[in-house]
Order: C-alpha cells, then sequence, then structure tokens
C-alpha cells in the first residue's frame, strides 16, 4: 500500500464509488460479501487498492497545504515542478497562532518585529504525491489557497 487506508467514515462516505470500482473489477455485491467471509486478505486488498486510488486523486488535484504549529505558519503552494512554501515565523513565544486570540493576534501585527517571513522552493522527489502525502499526515490540511495567496501578495 502506497499510502494509507481511509477510515471507516470515509469508505461510507466513498460508497457509491467502492462499488462502482469493485464493478470495474467484476465483482458483484454476492461476491464481495463471500469475498470478506471466505477470503478476507484479497478483500482487504481491494480496500487498499481502492483507497490508494483515491489518494491518488486528491493528491492530484492538492494545490495549496497549510500547516499550523504555535509560533509557525507554513502555508505550500503545490506547483508542477516543485512546492513554493511560505513561513510565517512568530518571535513571542506567548503567541499561539493556532488558537482564535493568537491568530487574532497575529493578524493585527503581521509587520510587528517579533513576525518573521520567509520563503523558499522546495523539489519534489521521484514520489511527488507521496511528498504530499507525508506532509498531510505531519498535520497540513489541503486548502484552497486563500492564505497563501494573501502572504503571498504581502511579501512579494
Amino acid at each position: 500500500m502506497k499510502y494509507s487506508r481511509l477510515t471507516k467514515e470515509q469508505f461510507e462516505e466513498l460508497h457509491k464509488e467502492f462499488i462502482n470500482f469493485l464493478a470495474t473489477q467484476s465483482i458483484t455485491a454476492d461476491e464481495w460479501t463471500n469475498l470478506k467471509a471466505n477470503k478476507p486478505d484479497l478483500a482487504e486488498m481491494e480496500l487498499d487498492v481502492f483507497s490508494d486510488l483515491i489518494w491518488e486523486g486528491v493528491l492530484n488535484n492538492a494545490e495549496y497545504l497549510e500547516h499550523f504549529a504555535p509560533q509557525h505558519m507554513y502555508l505550500f503552494h503545490l506547483n508542477e515542478e516543485n512546492m513554493h512554501a511560505i513561513v510565517v515565523n512568530v518571535k513571542n513565544e506567548d503567541i499561539d497562532i493556532t488558537t482564535k486570540g493568537g491568530y487574532s493576534w497575529l493578524r493585527d501585527n503581521l509587520m510587528d518585529d517579533s513576525v518573521e517571513f520567509l520563503q523558499a522552493d522546495k523539489a519534489y522527489t521521484e514520489e511527488k504525491n507521496l511528498d504530499k502525502f507525508k506532509m498531510i499526515e505531519q498535520g497540513a490540511s489541503i486548502t484552497k489557497g486563500e492564505l497563501y495567496r494573501y502572504f503571498y501578495d504581502i511579501i512579494n
């Protein structure tokens, strides 16, 4: 398995897509029930293959990632050739931007001396989608890029 298996909730949400996936493999509902009961390893493998297909589609379409830590905001634009990162560092340890109050402080004090902006390009490895997935596993979220574009405009 390349990524991780979808959760039970995700499988429930993608129930129709999973049925279509099984149909493309010529597996009927009765055969799926039989597979789960009599060949659980094969059924598990089908779940894994479906999970990887879903992740591939999601990762192929992801354009932006965000990751917040108490004093850091990491914003990524997932370009075709590389990732462009914008990092917002808050050098005041009393401010936690993962809280509503800390985030409000940052919004109101962007030009404060304790706020630092950095940016850099990062090359992908040979497995671009796996690079994206690892970032998600570490806590990044796929977004529409509004924060990235806001900060990009401020610092460029």
